[in-house]
């Protein structure tokens, strides 16, 4: 059973920044890809960032270009968030996801659509205000 932990959230003052972390468990095989998506109240879920399992492709939403940055540590099975220059609009439960493809998937895959995620976490909350 794949089992997702994001931990990270917290208040921040605008202009600053934070790091989110997403750890894996029951990755037996690996995954195709791990993503961040992010919902703040009445609104839809949103794509964040998301990295192939060989953390050799990155993707970003463009409300986040140029300020976050996602990363991999192979070894562990764990996601980071780097979220730098934080706004207000930023604040959201963020959360992170995987499909439930093989790392070797050869198909289309839509990296920033929530239905091409299969297993979520609980999310964590971050709250930008001063």
């Amino acid at each position: 059973q794949v089992h997702l932990a994001e931990s990270g959230g917290r208040l921040v003052q605008p202009g600053g920044s934070l790091r989110l972390s997403c750890a894996a468990s029951g990755l037996t095989h690996g995954t195709y890809a791990m993503a961040w998506f992010r919902q703040a109240p009445g609104r839809e879920r949103e794509f964040v960032a998301a990295i192939s399992w060989s953390g050799g492709s990155k993707y970003y939403g463009d409300s986040v270009k140029d300020r976050f940055y996602i990363s991999r540590e192979s070894a562990e099975d764990t996601m980071y968030l780097r979220m730098n220059v934080l706004k207000p609009e930023d604040t959201a439960v963020y959360y992170c996801a995987v499909p439930d493809k093989s790392p070797y998937y050869s198909g289309t895959f839509q990296y920033t659509t929530t239905d091409a995620y299969d297993y979520w976490g609980q999310g964590t909350q971050v709250t930008v205000s001063e």
